[in-house]
């Protein structure tokens, strides 16, 4: 991205060492170059091309990022109205200041509010603007050649030299065989060989910025047409994949109910079992519900298991395992005998790791007290799947039903479901409810084992304890873009890698004839940034280079050994009578 913005023709002159190296110095990368201010009044095409460079810029990228991050915030600590709304309303009841305040700035649906989308969508197109242009500067350079040597190689960060009896043309050949051995794009430029190498830097950056955009497309397109919903269901009960079989649900905001895949299943048999001693005592060992379902209206049943992070696949759904509990199977008679609730499984919620689990019977219609009036029944129910015994807290000691028991306590009147206010099917409503009393003028409870019957005071009926059913919770849920979310993610990873690891280089090696006749080869390095790999690199490769065109002995004395190198005027030069050795990584200096 770039660093800087452009707001006029002008540009920052050459230094005298870009004038000396030329296109050999052109820059590494495909980052725009840093750029002067243009002062004069710019008009409106000038301030409409402000702008896009600094939205574009390094810096407003970053700053886009860190507000993203920021208003994600809100969406973690403050209810939202699509994952729960329940909590959204409790908030709006107990805080009536700061709920119309939220309600305004949109803080009840965060990542669907304005201004998170405008953060996303600018941070989306500062992305793009950046990518195009150096994707096509960057295929320009790959179908383009390296550039020429400079005419002064001592300039260079790293830099080695030697005389040899080979003739130059060899000399180079033998350097563009290595180079192009070594992956360099290498080619002959005049008396030079120049190569370069270090393109998957550019091409891992680039990759990285791609990624990203597929990352922003792939979680814009999860969040506006996913969905998630969660259905407890006992064995030998069925889900039919529609809206009403939902307990919860919540969905994207472009969800329809035709996105819903067409399938259902039955829930055949649930089995768990868990460790029974030791320090791991009550830990689950297998989690696992067997289900048969069905694609489409009139799909094959099919057979399968579903297991904990082993989810049912189905078109782009997935049917998770979630949970798991115990339903009582009661029966309840009204005074005169008559069954109003025939053996029918309450599902109960678990409150720990033993299944410890409470909830509420409600009998709503059928029954009649003992004076044959039309009433309704309430029991808050206590189940433990594993009862301690006598004496014993009111807690199931393992997950297992071991010794089951359900404690019940009893009360009479208007369950207040006729009102239409929605209520919480695991609790009971006594505001017009009335407890029955025992003889001591307490509330009536009992506690009862399977087979055993509970009867109301003064006739009023009686529940009878049949047994226990299992259920399980599923979790529905359709997330589409994930696998384009991972796959960008995955890609941006080793994009990342590749830009940080790989470094982007140029050599050249240059081989002329000497003042007395005797080839001289320079060979030289130039990185995108000072690093001691570029000097090392160069060093092998001298080495290499040497091997084949070996060092000439020493000039005779008297020679001038300066005149053998070409157009080193300003370079350190070797004193006289120097030893012509074989270059190596200590003799490719780093200035």
């Amino acid at each position: 991205m770039s660093t800087t913005a452009k707001t006029g023709p002008d540009k920052t002159p050459p230094t005298g060492d870009e004038r000396e190296l030329g296109a050999a110095g052109a820059q590494l990368s495909t980052a725009p170059a840093d750029e002067a201010p243009h002062l004069p009044s710019l008009g409106v095409l000038g301030w409409a091309r402000w702008f896009w460079r600094q939205l574009t810029s390094m810096r407003v990228a970053l700053l886009l990022l860190l507000l993203l991050s920021l208003g994600a915030i809100p969406g973690s600590l403050i209810p939202q109205e699509g994952i729960d709304a329940t909590k959204v309303e409790d908030f709006r009841t107990r805080h009536d200041v700061l709920a119309p305040l939220y309600d305004k700035l949109g803080l009840f649906h965060v990542y669907s509010s304005v201004w998170f989308s405008a953060i996303y969508i600018l941070l989306f197109i500062s992305l793009i603007g950046c990518i195009i242009p150096r994707t096509w500067q960057f295929v320009g350079q790959l179908r383009g050649r390296p550039p020429g040597a400079p005419r002064r190689l001592t300039r260079l960060p790293a830099y080695t030299t030697w005389r040899t009896e080979a003739a130059p043309e060899q000399v180079r050949e033998a350097a563009l065989a290595l180079l192009n051995k070594r992956r360099f794009r290498a080619h002959l430029a005049g008396d030079a060989v120049a190569a370069e190498k270090g393109y998957l830097r550019e091409v891992g950056n680039l990759a990285f910025h791609i990624a990203l955009i597929v990352m922003l497309i792939a979680f814009a397109w999860g969040q506006l047409f996913k969905y998630e919903g969660n259905k407890l269901v006992l064995e030998g009960d069925g889900f039919s994949n529609t809206l009403t079989q939902y307990d919860d649900f919540k969905s994207g905001n472009l969800f329809t109910q035709d996105d819903l895949d067409p399938f259902s299943f039955t829930l055949k048999d649930f089995h768990g079992t868990y460790e029974a001693t030791g320090p791991n005592r009550g830990t689950p060992r297998v989690y696992e519900a067997k289900v048969t379902y069905s694609e489409g209206a009139y799909g094959k049943e099919k057979a399968t298991t579903i297991k904990v992070n082993e989810p049912l696949e189905i078109d782009g759904s997935k049917v998770y395992l979630v949970s798991h509990g115990y339903a009582p199977v009661v029966t309840v008679r009204d005074a005169q005998g008559k069954v109003v609730m025939d053996r029918e499984a309450v599902a109960l919620l678990p409150l720990d790791a033993n299944v410890t689990s409470s909830g509420a019977i409600k009998v709503m219609d059928g029954y009649r007290n003992a004076k044959g009036e039309k009433e309704q029944l309430g029991f808050n129910a206590f189940f433990l799947p594993t009862y301690g015994g006598k004496g014993s807290a009111m807690y199931s000691t393992f997950p297992a039903l071991l010794n089951p028991m359900l404690a019940l306590s009893a009360y009479h009147g208007d369950l207040g479901v006729d009102a239409g206010i929605p209520q919480s099917v695991y609790q009971l409503d006594r505001t017009n409810m009335k407890e029955f009393k025992d003889s001591d003028g307490e509330l009536f409870k009992k506690q009862l084992r399977v087979g055993q019957t509970m009867t109301l005071p003064n006739g009023a009926g009686s529940v009878t304890f049949d047994g226990v059913q299992e259920w399980a919770g599923f979790q529905v849920t359709q997330q589409p873009g994930s696998v384009w979310a991972l796959g960008g993610a995955v890609v941006a990873i080793f994009g990342l890698a590749g830009s940080l690891f790989i470094q982007r280089r140029r050599v050249w090696v240059r081989a002329v004839p000497g003042a007395d006749g005797v080839t001289v080869v320079e060979m030289a390095g130039l990185g995108r940034s000072e690093s001691a790999k570029v000097p090392e690199e160069l060093g092998d490769l001298a080495e290499a280079l040497y091997a084949r065109a070996p060092g000439a002995p020493d000039p005779e004395p008297g020679s001038d050994p300066a005149s053998d190198r070409p157009d080193t005027s300003d370079s350190p030069g070797s004193p006289a009578g120097s030893d012509p050795a074989a270059p190596s990584a200590e003799r490719a200096e780093k200035k």
